[in-house]
């Protein structure tokens, strides 16, 4: 919002104002407003490890109540910024949140839902980021024109969901598989009895036993996933899978989406549009994968759904490199076939790679590794980290002769 850049980062605001025809990425290369996009993915990198131990020592529920006061006090510290320290301290809180959640969350609905239903049930993470996303991107579309201060707002109301969560989390059960590993048996089955609905949960319960003492026997969790028995689950669910989630191409068609939808005719409002299309087919290929998971497979949707983005991704590709970026303006006919392949593409990644991408991960793990190898699912962060230094350096980085016209650092 032009009323957050013109209190912090009044430099980037008057390069808006020159530069109206220069891509909307471009009008914002700023080293410290890159910074206060980066931090959170830093700081959520990070505490996923620090997470990982309370994870696993204190329980899922401990993690989920610490990401949930991360996630209010970064609001806060946001919403009541005086300089560009406080931004980046509460950016830097919502990582730790981020972290926290990340780690915990999936872990939590992985292990309190039945076999039957475990996918549709993980996949409730996948389905409620992607509609927080849809919910802030139509507030910030509602408090665009309140001036001065609709930033503070659109930044604060993020104490509303992490309320929400930490609420909900002092009334959530602690997982049978969390209580297990902390040696408290007596609770473990009554909670397990009291989830399952039922008494009859002696082969689960002593299932869970047998993987405590063999996780109470590993003092280093991180070490043992090295060891030769956990290799194909950490280099499948611990590195290659969320690795392969984000090289699908599904971050780069959102960076690339609201320029496709402003060349179409959407003008100012291009960037809410296409997140509001995007995150909208997202939710409903969730809805769609939630249904059919547990019927048909995780590995069927992989692959079905891996085909379908591979197609898509080539037409937008020729597409693009045939029409787009000479100069010329791209037919409204053709925007809005590229709309469509592109929208075809995010219900295919959203019923596959995105939610199977934190499903599956969860699911690999024994229980003495669980902890430590959800903790390295996040590399999501470290993608967009590279993504954003790689996008200014390529597209946004002027000519050497006219670092001194328009005064920018390389």
């Amino acid at each position: 919002m032009d009323d957050f850049l013109i209190e912090f980062f009044p430099k980037v605001y008057h390069h808006k104002q020159q530069h109206l025809r220069e891509t909307d990425y471009c009008k914002y290369d700023d080293q410290i407003l890159t910074l206060f996009t980066s931090s959170l993915y830093f700081a959520a990198l990070l505490s996923t490890f620090g997470a990982s131990i309370v994870t696993r020592n204190k329980g899922r529920r401990a993690s989920i109540l610490c990401g949930a006061v991360a996630f209010f006090s970064g609001a806060l510290f946001n919403a009541f910024a005086k300089n560009i320290a406080m931004l980046l301290i509460g950016r830097c809180l919502l990582g730790v949140g981020i972290g926290f959640g990340n780690q915990a969350v999936p872990l939590y609905l992985s292990e309190m839902a039945p076999a039957k239903v475990r996918g549709a049930v993980n996949q409730l993470f996948q389905l409620t980021t992607c509609l927080g996303i849809l919910v802030a991107t139509l507030v910030n579309y509602a408090i665009k024109d309140i001036h001065p201060w609709g930033w503070r707002l659109s930044l604060g109301l993020a104490v509303v969901p992490a309320t929400i969560m930490f609420v909900g989390g002092l009334f959530l059960p602690e997982t049978p598989n969390s209580l297990v590993e902390m040696g408290r048996v007596d609770e473990e089955r009554k909670i397990l009895e009291r989830v399952r609905g039922t008494t009859n949960v002696d082969a689960e319960f002593d299932d869970l036993i047998d993987a405590s003492r063999a996780a109470q026997a590993i003092k280093n969790p991180f070490r043992n996933l090295l060891s030769k028995k956990n290799r194909p689950a950490l280099i499948l669910g611990g590195l290659g899978i969320p690795a392969f989630q984000q090289l699908t191409g599904m971050n780069s068609i959102l960076f690339y989406a609201p320029v496709i939808f402003q060349s179409v005719g959407f003008g100012s409002n291009a960037s809410l549009i296409s997140s509001t299309i995007t995150m909208s087919a997202l939710v409903l290929a969730t809805l769609i994968s939630m249904g059919l998971v547990d019927k048909f497979g995780r590995r069927a949707f992989f692959l079905e759904a891996g085909a379908e983005t591979i197609i898509c991704l080539i037409i937008v590709a020729v597409t693009l490199a045939l029409k787009f970026g000479k100069g010329e303006e791209m037919s409204k006919g053709l925007g809005i076939f590229l709309v469509i392949v592109i929208s075809l593409f995010v219900l295919a990644f959203g019923r596959s790679w995105g939610p199977l991408g934190w499903l599956v991960p969860s699911e690999l793990f024994p229980l003495e590794t669980r902890s430590a190898g959800q903790s390295l699912v996040p590399i999501e962060e470290v993608y967009l980290l590279f993504q954003e230094h790689w996008f200014w350096k390529r597209y946004c980085a002027p000519e050497e002769g006219d670092i001194k016209k328009t005064g920018h650092d390389v």
